[in-house]
């Protein structure tokens, strides 16, 4: 079964987007085309949000799905106009948020508050989960929340980037290599901060099949390597004491709010 759904904002998109995959995820039978339309933030616009969705419905021969996060009601109106099944998120959650809190909201139209502080914070922690990445500057790390530790391609660097994006978090990771598992212990670089030490695991088929689209048929992807990395890796964090994870089946965003709830990192920004 395939569903159009339009994201529509009359800022980003973000929030629509956000909102709309965790509601769409729970029909995992039904595959989803999916449009964002960001900006929609004056009549001509919502007009033409109004336009593709028509277009959309015709060509699909059933309702797309609208789900929305427009602050002004009369462009909300307008898109209410078209040929679609509309999900309206202010509609939905402001009037009850207005009568629960006795207060009438601002409508302030595709803006969020800009926070200078939590915004530096954010970039800073950026900057260095990409300076800190695959090992590159392991003289950094006193200055690191957490350092993310696993074989090649089980999902640090992505892992990394979230944590410092959403959380601010302050994340280094380093991969740990054929002569590091050989050798059945932690690098030096890592035992002086094994205090921030987390290990990512996963499971052999599916690191076996992530390697094979970068290098495949490779040694490096045989079936063999990945089993041997995977137990070496694993005996090592036994071993020294390193709390791990395995995020086999599990989403960047999981990977990232476990890792805050089993270390109990403190986020940065909120």
């Amino acid at each position: 079964m395939k569903r159009s759904v339009f994201f529509i904002s009359d800022g980003t998109g973000i929030t629509a987007e956000t909102l709309g995959h965790s509601l769409l995820a729970q029909f995992g039978r039904v595959v989803f085309e999916e449009y964002t339309l960001p900006y929609v933030d004056n009549h001509e616009r919502a007009h033409q949000a109004v336009r593709k969705i028509n277009e959309v419905a015709a060509q699909d021969g059933c309702k797309p799905i609208i789900i929305d996060t427009i602050v002004d009601k009369t462009v909300r109106k307008i898109i209410a106009n078209a040929n679609g099944c509309m999900f309206d998120v202010f509609e939905t959650f402001v009037g009850k948020l207005e009568e629960e809190l006795g207060e009438k909201p601002n409508n302030t139209v595709g803006k969020h508050t800009v926070d200078t502080l939590a915004y530096k914070t954010r970039i800073d922690a950026v900057h260095f989960a990409l300076d800190n990445d695959d090992g590159a500057r392991t003289r950094q790390y006193d200055s690191a929340d957490i350092i993310l530790i696993g074989v090649s391609r089980s999902g640090k660097t992505p892992t990394c980037i979230y944590l410092a994006m959403q959380f601010g978090i302050r994340a280094a990771n380093y991969p740990l290599t054929e002569d590091d598992l050989d050798g059945e212990h932690l690098p030096k670089s890592l035992k002086e901060h094994k205090n921030k030490l987390f290990g990512l695991m996963i499971d052999a088929d599916r690191l076996i099949a992530i390697r094979n689209e970068r290098k495949a048929n490779s040694r490096y992807a045989s079936p063999q390597q990945c089993q041997q990395e995977i137990r070496a890796i694993e005996g090592i964090y036994i071993k020294e004491g390193v709390p791990f994870l395995n995020i086999s089946e599990m989403s960047v965003e999981e990977i990232a709010t476990r890792i805050i709830q089993e270390t109990g990192l403190k986020r940065r920004i909120n």
